[in-house]
């Protein structure tokens, strides 16, 4: 499942349509929104845990949701950065101890296996336990943290405002096109049957007001994905 929806996306121009290099006149990159990247910290913490993550395009869904809980961080001041950016790149780490033909099973439409769901949750809490610990993390902090991974699909409920980032950017990655390609391999699903699958489980399991913003946002962009009107310009 590691092989899925792997394509990194164009790092560098395929042409330069003005004729003109216009490198020296962009901004400071330190002063636009979002463009940030991975934290010091947090990068020792995806080096532990992204041999956790070669399952069910996890190591894809981490990095995507991890960029998508930093954005909520900045428009949250409220929340820990030290506990949500953490606590969403360990969230998943357990579905590596969970057999891989039955990680799918677990969350199929119409089905789905709750007890493999709880699995996860609980080897991915001693996961992260032991990755903080190993990088010396603070622990009340890594407390927090495992608690919140320890529920974060199954609890309906948040335990606190950085619960409930971890929730929303861990839903809102399935709205992305990393997302939707994701769940259409998952169960052969046309785009816009994944899309219809998808939007089912992210609208209304949103704990924020931003989330919620953001959803909509992503679920414009899928939808005129699968229009006639943007097919057609191939």
């Amino acid at each position: 499942m590691n092989e899925m929806n792997t394509a990194l996306p164009r790092q560098s121009p395929t042409a330069n349509q003005l004729g003109t290099d216009v490198t020296g006149h962009l901004p400071d990159r330190a002063g636009v929104p979002g463009t940030a990247g991975f934290r010091p910290e947090d990068d020792a913490v995806w080096r532990l845990a992204v041999d956790h993550l070669h399952v069910r395009s996890n190591d894809g869904h981490t990095a995507y949701s991890y960029g998508l809980a930093a954005a909520l961080c900045d428009l949250h001041p409220g929340a820990d950065r030290d506990v949500v950016l953490p606590a969403i790149i360990l969230h998943d780490t357990g579905w590596s101890k969970v057999p891989e033909d039955e990680v799918l099973e677990a969350i199929r439409p119409g089905g789905g296996r709750r007890d493999l769901v709880l699995r996860h949750e609980k080897e991915g809490a001693a996961i992260a336990a032991d990755i903080l610990a190993r990088l010396g993390h603070d622990p009340a902090r890594t407390a927090e943290i495992v608690e919140i991974i320890d529920g974060h699909d199954t609890r309906l409920t948040a335990l606190s405002l950085n619960d409930s980032l971890v929730k929303d950017a861990d839903k809102l990655w399935r709205l992305t096109p990393h997302g939707v390609d994701t769940v259409m391999d998952w169960f052969g699903l046309t785009r816009e049957q994944a899309h219809t699958l998808i939007g089912s489980r992210v609208h209304d399991h949103l704990f924020t007001d931003t989330a919620r913003t953001m959803a909509r946002a992503l679920a414009a962009v899928a939808t005129i994905d699968s229009t006639p009107q943007r097919i057609a310009l191939g």
